[in-house]
């Protein structure tokens, strides 16, 4: 049955994950006494978003044959001339995301019945998941920037909620803090950004907005001579360098590692760190007015981009390997934003939320099968025990590093000829950062690869206890790792399924996307570009000759060799001489301690702005709180009310000799003071 874009259809979309996480939130946890049971449960919260996707599917569709949608469901609030509606706005660039978000949560949602089985809080979880979802496609389906905020704010609410699902661990509790906070630094700019476009334009809508970008781009910051746009827009992306973990708000990412797996798909693939590169695609039509702002993007990305991916080479935690690949990649979608390549950064989006949610879960299914160990130091030749989980990993894999015709090879080399063609200022680094990555990208990504799945079997020794970063250990005592004489062993169908379903967008969808979505009229108005003073999408277009000769044309381009140089490096050190890093290690020693401590960027925050604001909270605690507002007006008025009385009261003796007194001292003062103003008049 064909649905149509009405308003009931589209509510439909967000509300039935919602109605789903209440549903099980309520009724299956022991907020109401736990009414439901855990298949009762993970079908209702599968059921809500199985609706979603299935309803985004359709709007794709529907789309693509041309229906947009953008109008109010109802108005919060009027204030004065202000008015502030939520609404939905349905374009190629909304659609498309709705698809994925959707499709990835599903994956993840079938995936946590097999991955949490052994969970206490897993009704908990699968209401969590729920909720996140509804977040997210609030966020991707607004229409204004009221809408988009409440989504902003409430996927970073539940991510901190995710994060620290294990809430008995303090690890757990200081990184969904960290994610918390660091996250808030960026909405600090985001919000101000929202302010000065409201300011200068009397809406938050965004048709409202870009209507008057011409008159946003003649205003200047008052006070300043500094351009309204530029500001608003260095703004936004302030918010976006929170959200999608760029430098040097990165800091809460790796961190987040000590939620569940499946969150880490969810959260680190397709849905909350996409969101900073969705809104700047969004609001195209404001960034195109600013160089200065675009340059600011380019140079952010370029560095997380390259010297994350460094992070990547010396990680030993399966998932904090992915994690700064993740990161690594944000970088990339981030300097195709710069060069006004949104098409591109979006592409890249869409390919990479498939094969990074399958490296997630697949290294989810490594560790099931090592009895939730996650140091690689103590894996080795699972491919005989694992052998799906290693066809999985490998695909997405061979997709991360840009393999020919793999997706991430069609998104990834077209951000490295956006950036070869741009004249951005930075394009020169970003260029050079983008190369270099690419090397370094096979070399994390293979590593990986041959330390888990081949070379020599470390795992079944009497020191199994690793549970540093583990998933599962509510109890630092708690069993991880294979004991001697266990074997690893494949994870269930309701896991390794996904993985599949994963895997084959990973491998083919970058070839059937890249016309219509790159070179074709997909996106249409949804994404705006001043093609004539960024003219890189024009010029790719005239280059591109089919999906098939660009593939066949990177087996004569220095980035494919980059890549299998990075693979035969991987080789060398973790197949065929394994005693090389180390040699390395030691030989290196200084830059090893450098990305041991993540360029001391943690030890940073931690002297300078947690200490720092203790040190001054110290200050003003001490000194204004304690000393003049308490010491002073508070209890300065009330000690002086009190000396006031007490020498009032010893005139209240009761004697009457003593009021007799007082009433002759009160004549006398009356007839001197007559006596006086008889005086002064006289003469």
């Amino acid at each position: 049955m064909e649905l149509t874009l009405t308003i009931p259809v589209l509510c439909a979309i967000p509300l039935a994950p919602l109605i789903g996480s209440m549903l099980v939130g309520f009724f299956g946890t022991g907020f109401l006494g736990k009414q439901l049971s855990r298949g009762a449960c993970q079908t209702i919260a599968i059921l809500g978003v199985t609706i979603a996707f299935v309803l985004s599917c359709n709007v794709l569709m529907q789309v693509m044959d041309g229906f947009y949608f953008n109008g109010s469901v109802y108005r919060w609030m009027q204030l004065g001339e202000f008015s502030f509606d939520i609404g939905f706005l349905i374009d190629p660039l909304s659609a498309v995301m709705m698809v994925v978000v959707t499709f990835v949560s599903l994956m993840v949602h079938i995936y946590t019945i097999g991955y949490m089985a052994e969970e206490e809080g897993y009704n908990r979880f699968f209401s969590y998941i729920s909720l996140f979802t509804f977040a997210m496609l609030m966020l991707v389906m607004s229409n204004n920037l009221l809408q988009l905020f409440f989504g902003w704010e409430a996927v970073g609410v539940v991510s901190y909620l995710l994060i620290g699902f294990y809430y008995e661990r303090q690890t757990a509790v200081f990184a969904n803090m960290k994610a918390f906070l660091v996250n808030r630094v960026g909405d600090f700019g985001f919000i101000l950004g929202i302010g000065l476009l409201l300011a200068g334009t009397g809406s938050m809508n965004y048709d409202a907005i870009f209507a008057q970008n011409t008159v946003l781009a003649a205003q200047t910051l008052p006070g300043t001579d500094w351009n309204l746009v530029t500001v608003a827009c260095i703004c936004l992306f302030i918010g976006a360098m929170g959200k999608s973990a760029q430098f040097p708000l990165h800091v809460w990412l790796p961190d987040s590692m000590e939620g569940p797996t499946p969150i880490s798909a969810l959260i680190h693939a397709a849905t909350m760190v996409t969101a900073g590169i969705f809104m700047v695609s969004r609001m195209s039509p404001l960034f195109e007015l600013s160089d200065v702002a675009l340059s600011f993007i380019l140079v952010i990305g370029s560095i997380t981009a390259l010297f994350m991916g460094f992070l990547g080479i010396v990680q030993t935690d399966i998932k904090r390997v992915v994690a700064y690949s993740t990161l690594s990649q944000l970088g990339f979608m981030t300097i195709a934003l710069g060069v006004s390549a949104y098409p591109i950064a979006i592409f890249h989006l869409m390919t990479h939320a498939f094969f990074k949610a399958l490296l997630f879960l697949g290294a989810g299914s490594v560790i099931l099968g090592m009895h939730h160990e996650q140091d690689m130091r103590k894996m080795g030749g699972l491919w005989k025990y694992m052998p799906v989980t290693c066809l999985m990993m490998l695909l997405g894999s061979l997709a991360l590093i840009g393999t020919p015709f793999f997706s991430g090879f069609y998104s990834k080399d077209s951000i490295i000829e956006a950036v070869a063609a741009s004249t951005i200022p930075g394009s020169g680094f970003a260029l050079f950062a983008v190369m270099a990555s690419v090397f370094v990208t096979a070399l994390y990504s293979f590593r990986l690869y041959f330390y888990v799945f081949h070379g020599k079997e470390r795992f079944g020794h009497d020191d199994h206890g690793h549970h540093a970063h583990d998933d599962h250990g509510h109890d630092d005592h708690a069993h991880h790792g294979l004991a001697p004489g266990q074997k690893p062993h494949e994870s269930p169908l309701v896991v390794t399924i996904p993985l599949i379903l994963l895997a084959i967008p990973s491998v083919i969808i970058g070839f059937y996307t890249i016309d219509p979505l790159l070179f074709g009229s997909f996106f249409g108005d949804s994404i705006f570009i001043d093609i004539a003073k960024h003219p890189v999408m024009k010029d790719l277009a005239q280059a591109f000759h089919g999906p098939v000769a660009m593939a066949m044309h990177a087996f004569s381009t220095p980035v494919l060799l980059l890549v299998v140089l990075g693979v035969l490096t991987a080789a060398i050190g973790y197949l065929w001489v394994p005693s090389l890093p180390a040699k390395v290690s030691e030989a290196l020693a200084p830059i090893k301690k450098l990305l041991d401590h993540k360029y001391y960027l943690d030890e940073l925050n931690q002297t300078v702005f947690a200490k720092g604001m203790l040190w001054f909270g110290g200050i003003f605690w001490h000194r204004g709180d304690e000393k003049i507002i308490d010491g002073f007006f508070v209890n300065g008025s009330a000690h002086m009310v009190g000396r006031f009385s007490g020498i009032v009261r010893r005139l209240q003796s009761g004697y009457l000799y003593h009021y007799a007194f007082a009433m002759i001292l009160g004549v006398i003062a009356l007839l001197t003071w007559v006596l006086y103003t008889y005086i002064y008049i006289a003469y």
